[in-house]
């Protein structure tokens, strides 16, 4: 899609831009610079971010959430250690 710079500086975001972002008049951007270009991106009120993650169906423990971080911190010592010096 394109767009065309008046001679005010303005441009007109195409619909389907606006509809994918979900942005309306008077919403604000920021602009980042890359190497491939220049990235455009909506400014986000964190209150339009609520509800965004669904809720656990139920609460999760203490121990849980220690069990999960050990399971996670050992598959990952597993393939950061060779086969050959696990078995010694």
């Amino acid at each position: 899609m394109e767009a065309t710079l008046s001679s005010k500086g303005q441009a007109t975001i195409p619909k389907a831009v606006r509809d994918r972002l979900q942005i309306k008049p008077g919403d604000r951007f920021k602009f980042f610079f890359h190497p491939d270009g220049v990235m455009i991106l909506p400014r986000i009120a964190t209150t339009r971010l609520k509800g965004i993650i669904p809720k656990q169906s139920k609460p999760v423990s203490l121990a849980e959430i220690d069990q999960a971080i050990e399971q996670g911190a050992m598959q990952r010592f597993r393939r950061a250690t060779p086969a050959s010096r696990r078995n010694k």
